[in-house]
């Protein structure tokens, strides 16, 4: 095609013990948002960090702007006009937006000198490109997560990017970020750049793309004009199969208290917080970004320190101090970043499945090998997570597999009650119908379940009861048959 900026034809990677990409063909047009979907582990990632010069393919070829490309460095991608923004941004907190702006690209006076005033304007007019209206002198460690993302765009754009890639971009945006990054970005595309754009969320791919590539098992599955295709559609391609209800049907039977909070304050954001949860619920918890809502959660299992509250298990008050405390009288929590918080990216299924329960474990002076290797393959089988061995390093699986570990590392304590702080965040919709069957399960099990949420959907379909937080209060508690996305709105913004 002739307004075509990329075509990558046959491209295959493999690490160990897995195929990543079999033969993989994708293109992206000039000015287009090409949406690339699919499953955790379909290949979107692998894809485009060998795009992006992070890996190096195994076979096939890349053309971009017309003629073949060699990209063996993120340096060559960039001296081509590829960028790519990761769902974890990568910028420096204690350096100004001018600073990383110009990072590895920077504007000299001489060989020795940076000329900082001329970053400066530079990055002022990136700004203003972007709609981003904040000094360039400005620390990062200030900017929130969308301004953030902002200054990402304007990098790219620093490096006369022809095609920015962008990876989950609003995994940790409010609607509101959402709707003026979308404008952002079809003001990027009406400017010649493309855009390609991973999400998980089917709402915004069908509402920001021209086409959409699906990937599955590493293969390219289809490409479809976005006006032409269905929501439905789209997930039986990136799934194989047909998912009709993500949400499981469910009657939970709720038995007594498990935990109670009474008057629970912190010195900076939580104001007087009571609440109880019964065995065999699950509490929703729904709110806005900074609504305290992981705040509250952290107190709870001993993370951070209240000023005033009470906390009772089983009707007992329960002195929590740390997580150990929170441990100790059956509390698990699953947290809001698996790969900050949850896992040790570098270790194996089986050291991160084992890590709460190493006390049993230990026989003498060491941790009993078959006993840990036992634990894993238990939960490797009912949680059905896809690994090739419980000795795979946990940074080459799946997001969905990845949290179905974080999971397991929790019920392998056998606790009474487990706080899940976003637990389908950056997973894909079948990875996610899963999660929702083993929450349902644990649940009907006799476990109390605390689940914060951002996704209305997920609160509204999977909670027996909802809780709403705006700045540090609760204003508001929904029955499962009252609540709707208005009526939690309306809550979490009053």
């Amino acid at each position: 095609m002739d307004n075509e900026i990329l075509r990558m034809e046959g491209i295959s990677k493999a690490f160990p013990g897995v195929k990543a990409l079999d033969e993989v063909n994708f293109n992206v047009l000039r000015g287009e948002v090409l949406a690339l979907v699919g499953e955790n582990g379909a290949g979107k990632s692998t894809l485009m960090k060998i795009l992006s010069g992070i890996y190096q393919k195994d076979q096939g070829k890349i053309f971009f702007d017309g003629r073949e490309a060699v990209i063996n460095s993120p340096r060559d991608a960039q001296e081509l006009g590829i960028c790519i923004i990761h769902q974890e941004l990568n910028l420096m907190e204690n350096m100004d937006i001018s600073e990383n702006i110009f990072m590895g690209n920077e504007r000299r006076k001489s060989k020795f000198f940076v000329d900082k005033n001329c970053q400066v304007e530079f990055s002022r007019k990136l700004l203003e490109r972007v709609g981003l209206d904040v000094d360039p002198k400005t620390l990062v460690k200030s900017l929130s997560i969308a301004q953030r993302q902002m200054v990402e765009i304007a990098r790219s754009l620093a490096f006369n990017a022809k095609m920015i890639i962008m990876d989950e971009p609003t995994s940790s945006l409010t609607d509101h970020e959402i709707e003026r990054l979308k404008e952002i970005i079809a003001g990027v595309c009406a400017e010649g750049v493309s855009v390609v754009f991973i999400s998980h969320r089917m709402d915004e791919v069908l509402g920001i793309s021209q086409r959409i590539t699906v990937l599955r098992d590493g293969c390219t599955i289809d490409t479809l004009n976005t006006a032409e295709c269905e929501r439905d559609q789209l997930i039986a391609l990136m799934v194989g199969r047909e998912i009709s209800d993500i949400f499981p049907k469910f009657g939970h039977e709720l038995k007594e208290e498990a935990l109670r909070v009474e008057s629970i304050s912190t010195q900076d954001l939580l104001k007087d917080i009571a609440f109880s949860v019964r065995k065999g619920e699950i509490l929703g918890f729904s709110g806005l970004v900074g609504s305290g809502r992981t705040e509250l959660m952290n107190v709870i299992f001993g993370l951070d320190k209240a000023t005033d509250g009470a906390i009772y298990i089983d009707g007992q008050k329960a002195n929590i101090k740390s997580a150990q405390d929170a441990i100790k009288v059956g509390i698990g929590f699953v947290p809001e970043d698996r790969k900050k918080q949850g896992l040790i990216l570098g270790m194996a299924v089986r050291e991160n499945v084992s890590l709460p329960s190493l006390r049993r474990l230990v026989k003498g002076l060491f941790v009993h090998s078959k006993s840990e290797r036992d634990l894993a393959w238990r939960f490797i089988k009912r949680l059905d997570i896809r690994t090739p061995s419980e000795e795979q390093s946990v940074r080459n699986l799946s997001g969905g597999n990845q949290q179905k570990i974080v999971l397991s590392k929790w019920l392998a304590i056998h606790p009474s009650i487990l706080i899940l702080d976003e637990p389908t965040r950056g997973v894909d919709v079948g990875a996610k119908k899963e999660i929702h069957s083993i929450i349902n399960d644990l649940a009907s099990s006799g476990m109390a379940v605390i689940m914060i949420s951002s996704e209305l959907p997920e609160i509204l379909g999977m909670s027996d009861r909802i809780i709403v937080m705006h700045k540090g209060q609760v204003k508001g508690e929904l029955s499962r048959a009252e609540a709707t996305q208005e009526s939690i709105m309306q809550l979490a913004v009053s």
